[in-house]
């Protein structure tokens, strides 16, 4: 069996390209104003921390004590603010520390000497501590140090990244949302163009609209060209049928009539053999022009006046017998089919049940599932199990038809099968045979 190829998609590979880029972009977004908040908050924390270490120098060069300094928030415990200055062998610390001492466990690179630079410690209980230390030159040589809680750098931190992440949500799902809108936008000429093929294929419509976007007009345009060429080799094959037709009909009327006379075909072979050609020409010449029709844009035909008009022709063959026929057929039902080849068909088997009935016929029709079921049935003998498979097995055969239905079951079943139809015969609750043809719609 062979692997159905799967289906890729035009909306679902936009779509998933745009879902793709949006998250790189958002990404990068995120990770470029995460970047820029970290150098924010944490410039506004060394600003702090640097004033202070500017104060503590500046006492410590006009000989004032650095306890003098030990203004809030230094000079309460806990919180982790705190600042520590080494001069020598002495160390003065601020308030807050109570004897500790800030323990730097990575004092941080020292680029510029003269300037602060940052480092990360741990206070007197263990608490993490951000940091900005200075040392400065002797004699005798000092470092100060001046730490802030960690929680002091990356608290800010995290709830702008929160919001920030929040933000970047919301964005992201309004641009997808107005992806999936331009994609539908955008696909939406196409969806048009299966619409109006679809109208073409049912025969409701000749040609596919030509005011089309730019980047479909062209292909309008080719299938609009090909359809126009296939209607022409439909005249051209409808042209070659009917010239087929009239070339064969007079040799076959000239024998037929040749034959006539007794004294020509005395045992009527001949003459047998002429009206077999007669029916097989007939029959492949149907078969030639509704598969013709494969190709082309199918006619729509409605349904109820022909067989109205079938009626009263067929009510007026069979007036001496009394047929009444029945029509139960809605108004608005159409089948897919040429008009001369539903004719035919009808006709063959109305005919066949006014021929066989005893009086009565009835022909009723309905739509089903995207086809038409037109039901004729008759009162009369009808057909058991065993002759209609035996029709409908044969029915190719144009001469092997069963008795007292003739070659036009045979001849209906053909057209029926070409149109993507078919037909099936059962019993009838008139007594009868019940003939269902079913026809596209």
């Amino acid at each position: 069996m062979a692997q159905r190829t799967p289906r890729r998609s035009l909306r679902t590979r936009l779509l998933g390209a745009a879902l793709v880029l949006v998250l790189a972009a958002l990404l990068v977004a995120g990770l470029a104003i995460g970047l820029i908040l970290h150098r924010f908050v944490r410039g506004q924390l060394d600003g702090r921390l640097d004033a202070q270490i500017v104060a503590l120098r500046a006492g410590l060069e006009a000989g004032i004590l650095p306890q003098n300094l030990d203004a809030p928030p230094y000079d309460r415990p806990g919180p982790g603010w705190a600042w520590m200055v080494r001069r020598g062998s002495e160390t003065i610390r601020s308030g807050s520390l109570r004897g500790g001492d800030i323990r730097l466990t990575d004092p941080g690179p020292e680029d510029d000497p003269g300037r602060p630079h940052p480092a990360w410690g741990t206070g007197p209980r263990g608490q993490p501590l951000y940091a900005r230390v200075l040392t400065l030159p002797g004699p005798p040589p000092a470092t100060i140090v001046v730490a802030a809680p960690e929680g002091e750098l990356y608290g800010p931190l995290r709830e702008a990244l929160t919001s920030l992440a929040l933000a970047l949500g919301i964005l992201g799902l309004c641009l997808l949302a107005g992806l999936a809108f331009q994609v539908r936008l955008g696909l939406a000429p196409l969806r048009r163009l299966r619409v109006d093929l679809a109208a073409v294929r049912a025969g409701t419509r000749e040609r596919v609209p030509a005011e089309q976007p730019a980047e479909i007009a062209p292909v309008v345009a080719e299938l609009n060209a090909l359809l126009d060429q296939n209607a022409r080799n439909l005249e051209r094959a409808r042209g070659h049928v009917a010239n087929l037709a009239h070339a064969l009909k007079t040799p076959l009327a000239t024998l037929s009539m040749a034959l006539a006379a007794p004294a020509r075909d005395p045992d009527g072979d001949l003459r047998r053999q002429v009206e077999d050609m007669d029916r097989r020409v007939r029959h492949h010449l149907r078969r030639a022009r509704a598969a013709a029709l494969e190709g082309a844009a199918r006619a729509r035909t409605p349904l109820a006046p022909r067989l109205a008009d079938l009626r009263d022709a067929l009510t007026r063959l069979y007036a001496e017998k009394g047929v009444a026929i029945a029509l139960v057929v809605p108004d608005g039902l159409v089948v897919s089919c040429e008009g001369q080849d539903l004719d035919e068909m009808l006709g063959n088997l109305v005919d066949n049940a006014c021929r066989w009935c005893r009086g009565r016929v009835r022909v009723s029709a309905d739509a089903e599932d995207g086809s038409v079921r037109v039901r004729v049935e008759d009162d009369g003998p009808g057909l058991d199990a065993e002759a209609a498979a035996a029709v409908m097995a044969r029915g190719r055969r144009l001469d092997e038809g069963v008795p007292g239905h003739g070659f036009g079951l045979p001849i209906t079943l053909e057209l029926a099968e070409l149109y993507g139809g078919g037909l099936r015969l059962d019993r009838s609750d008139l007594g009868g045979l019940r003939s269902e043809l079913r026809l596209p719609t």
